[in-house]
């Protein structure tokens, strides 16, 4: 066997099938684009989905990735077994509509056996396979020559999702010898396909042929197709000879980091500290490319993913003897080892640093907030004479605070209690299912639509450099079927070429008119969007009749186009200016580009300030006023590379792209129309920025026309305030406000002034007012003071006057009722409780309270009450 490593596994994988005519897809952001079913990309297929539910046709029906992957189904597994991870890579090869089982097999076996590839030993492989797919199973013996003792039919090597795209699939399993027998030879799992240590699966080709209807039945597929999948983790434990994944170089460098930022423990000295060393070697590379993705910690969705990652490695790293922040120094290492693939881990090693240390210190800070509340659970419990902390205050700890399970049991342990771990486990349940609950309910991968998909007619676009056309109709769909002719009603129309612009990129679609060469309507355009082979397809309603093979005039709305193209190079200009001011971690997380405002969504850890937004307006404006060019030119995507362009999130860019580049200040890939000079925008006001979700911030905007009535409505605003403050003069308003405001708190003041004066004028007719039941002397009495605040102050004075041992204060204001009571320290001393007297007379006033012993209050709604709870009070004094 080769000595290779996991780099060069990698990159054989892409060669040997670029080798077989596919198109290399390079691996795509962790974070789902447009795909509400999945909270991470999680494997290779994942983001194709497009290809195969026929939405998007591919350039090339043969493509092949290595795509990192997140899966967090079973994190507990993590550091516990062989071959668990949060983050992997999936090497994949695929097929749409192309090749089928014969291809897939026998390439397989070519790569994994042939001297320049794998060369692995053919006598070391196994397959299984569907028992009813026989053609599988016949390629496998008679075509690639595998002995029928290396074949194992396996009932479960069926690949559905319940709904959507299914069929048989075939694994190849590598025997790594009796050496890594786990189970006794006469064991029912010791076979390829079973659960043990030494044959382990490395590859499963799935052939999609099958749509699995909602009625449980199968159909066969228009297109099959051809899904695979290598686990590279697992490819190269067996080319580097390791007991498990983590002994290989993908993780061996992050477990040596570790041993040095612990000083305490070596990898391999015990079992429970090995599986700290590997639970943080997992994991923090999962956060650094997530992380680098876009992704940030938060308390919801693949937030508290991350967040939960963070946690349990820096509760490991303790367990280790680490116990200051120490995760972040290991995001060059993790850079070190994915570089030659993934670059962009060391290009933003410096933000990806920061979000993990800014984190690790906040629970730091958590975890001793999380020593307090549990010591006052731990004080509760054996206050009340019970031995076990229950399942509920574990959750809400681990929940609601962060606090680790783990954490909890050892101070738990240490205190003499045990832990209700059913109870716990209940309460994570429970969470689960409504998460589940939460995420979308759609399937994770539509059918293809053989309607659109046979469409091949071509049709160009000829928008950016013109507004009107005449153009021959080619196709016309009504009711999802193609028909030569539409009277009336809702249709879909694609010509020849197009003026209209479909909507992509954020920019929403033009709209316009249809007419005849005669020039009357025939149609209203209402929406454009790109059909699977990249069409044109204009969704209109028909005014006249319309029909295949007819020449048509179309002419799109110019104005509401001129609008967009402002706001649409206005986001240009804007990503730019935030990325200045805030960074380049600021990437786009999605935009809308429509006539009458922009908006931006980006990636932010942090609050943006007014003077960050007063920032980036200034710098856009500037370049508007500086009248700068824009230009756009074709060309390759090597090339659009090499001069700086910078691709927008979420886009996928064949090989022919379009840059637009504003005077080598922005220069970015873009398909959509934009303005010829900045100057042309006129005006950029920003309108609001918001948080929109976990480390996703959003600013919107408005141009030229807009923002002229934005300024308008907001300097009529200003006049009126200016009337109302009489101020002949706008540049005095807020001198002229700051002096009103200061008038105000003057009155205010004085205001409080008098009515404390008063109420200690009240004070000296109420304190005279002394009562006595059982020896204990009390002043009951209605009080006309503003609040609360006030009956306190009259407390005050009764407390230094000493005037009685009970006092009991009320008011009515506005139908509403506040009480107040207090005790001396010497009717403390006799037991009697303030909190208990206000619980008694409360609900005669309509209301509740209560408080500390010798000073407790109350709020009600019945002020008709007020002479029955002041009455009550010698009766509660005398039961007393």
């Amino acid at each position: 066997m080769k000595e290779l490593s996991s780099g060069q596994v990698r990159q054989m994988f892409l060669d040997f099938f670029k080798s077989k005519g596919h198109s290399v897809e390079p691996s795509a952001s962790l974070v789902p684009v447009n795909d509400p079913t999945l909270l991470w990309i999680n494997s290779g297929v994942a983001t194709l989905k497009k290809y195969f539910d026929g939405s998007v046709v591919p350039e090339n029906p043969r493509i092949t990735n290595a795509q990192k992957s997140i899966r967090t189904n079973d994190i507990e597994n993590v550091g516990k077994t062989a071959r668990h991870h949060t983050m992997f890579e999936m090497l994949g090869n695929f097929s749409i509509g192309d090749y089928f089982k014969k291809e897939a097999i026998h390439w397989a076996w070519e790569f994994l056996t042939d001297e320049k590839w794998m060369a692995f030993d053919p006598e070391k492989l196994y397959v299984t396979v569907y028992p009813k797919d026989i053609e599988a199973k016949r390629i496998w013996h008679e075509e690639v020559g595998l002995p029928l003792d290396h074949i194992v039919e396996i009932e479960d090597n069926f690949w559905d999702i319940g709904a959507g795209p299914s069929g048989p699939d075939t694994e190849i399993f590598y025997d790594r010898g009796e050496e890594f027998n786990d189970l006794a030879a006469d064991d029912p799992e010791n076979y390829p396909g079973g659960e043990n240590e030494r044959y382990l699966e490395i590859w499963n080709l799935v052939f999609s042929e099958f749509n699995h209807k909602p009625d449980d039945t199968y159909e066969p597929l228009p297109h099959k197709n051809i899904d695979t999948g290598m686990g590279l983790e697992r490819m190269v434990s067996i080319v580097q000879n390791a007991p498990t994944n983590f002994e290989t170089d993908l993780f061996m460098p992050i477990i040596k980091e570790v041993e040095t930022l612990s000083g305490k423990f070596q990898y391999g000295d015990a079992p429970q500290t090995d599986i700290s060393f590997k639970v943080i070697a997992d994991h923090i590379r999962a956060l650094a490319f997530a992380i680098g993705d876009g992704a940030l910690p938060s308390n919801e969705g693949r937030g508290y993913v991350l967040r939960r990652l963070l946690r349990r490695a820096v509760m490991h790293g303790k367990k280790l003897g680490i116990d200051q922040a120490f995760l972040y120094k290991l995001v060059p290492v993790v850079g070190k080892i994915m570089d030659s693939y993934y670059p962009e881990i060391l290009e933003q090693q410096e933000f990806i640093e920061k979000v993990i240390r800014t984190e690790e210190e906040r629970f730091h800070e958590t975890i001793n907030e999380g020593l307090e509340i549990l010591t006052q659970v731990i004080e509760k419990v054996k206050a009340e004479k019970k031995d076990t902390l229950s399942g509920e205050d574990i959750f809400k700890l681990y929940d609601t605070y962060g606090f680790p399970v783990e954490l909890t049991e050892e101070v738990a342990e240490d205190e003499g209690l045990k832990v209700d771990h059913a109870g716990f486990e209940a309460q994570m349940q429970a969470q689960r299912e409504r998460a589940r609950a939460a995420r979308s309910t759609d399937a994770s991968m539509g059918v293809q639509s053989a309607l659109l998909t046979e469409i091949k007619v071509d049709s160009k676009f000829v928008g950016y450099a013109n507004y009107e056309t005449e153009s021959e109709l080619l196709v016309v769909i009504q009711d999802e079927a193609v028909v030569s002719e539409v009277k009336t009603g809702e249709a879909q129309l694609i010509f020849a070429q197009t003026p209209f612009y479909a909507e992509m990129g954020g920019q929403v679609a033009d709209t316009g008119m249809i007419c005849d060469l005669e020039g009357n309507i025939v149609a209203e355009v209402h929406d454009v969007k790109k059909a699977p082979n990249g069409q044109f397809l204009h969704t209109v309603t028909v005014k006249a009749p319309v029909t295949e093979g007819t020449t048509y005039f179309l002419q799109i709305n110019v104005g509401r186009r001129n609008r967009i193209i402002k706001n649409h190079t206005a986001t240009h200009l804007l990503h730019k200016a935030l990325k200045e001011v805030l960074g380049n971690h600021a990437n786009q997380a999605g935009s809308l580009v429509a006539p009458g405002h922009l908006r931006f969504d980006f990636t932010h850890f942090g609050q943006v300030t007014t003077e960050e937004l007063r920032q980036m307006e200034a710098i856009v404006n500037q370049k508007i006023w500086e009248a700068l060019p824009v230009v756009t030119i074709e060309t390759d995507i090597d090339t659009a590379k090499g001069m700086g362009a910078m691709a927008l999130f979420g886009e996928k860019y064949g090989h022919d792209v379009r840059v637009v580049n504003i005077a080598d200040w922005s220069i970015e890939l873009c398909g959509g129309t934009h303005v010829a000079n900045t100057e042309d925008i006129g005006i950029f006001k920003i309108v609001a920025e918001s948080g929109i979700g976990a480390g996703v911030r959003r600013i919107e905007a408005v141009t030229s026309k807009e923002a002229y009535e934005l300024l308008y409505s907001e300097e009529t605003q200003l006049k009126e305030i200016a009337t109302i403050v009489k101020s002949p003069q706008l540049k005095e308003v807020v001198t002229k406000t700051e002096q009103l405001q200061q008038q105000l708190k003057d009155l205010q003041k004085e205001n409080e002034q008098l009515a404390s004066k008063l109420a200690n004028q009240q004070a000296g007719d109420v304190f005279k007012n002394v009562e006595t039941v059982n020896g204990i002397s009390f002043i009951a009495a209605e009080v006309k003071v503003k609040d609360m605040n006030q009956l306190r102050q009259l407390a005050d004075q009764w407390k230094q006057k000493a005037a009685s041992d009970v006092l009991v204060l009320a008011n009515a204001s506005d139908q509403k009722v506040n009480l107040l009571a207090a005790m001396s320290p010497e009717a403390v001393a006799r037991g009697l409780k303030a909190g208990d007297l206000i619980k008694t007379i409360a609900p005669l006033v309509g209301g509740g309270g209560g408080g500390r012993p010798d000073m407790a209050q109350a709020g009600g709604k019945k002020p008709a009450g007020i002479k029955d709870a002041l009455a009550k009070v010698a009766e509660f004094l005398q039961q007393a």
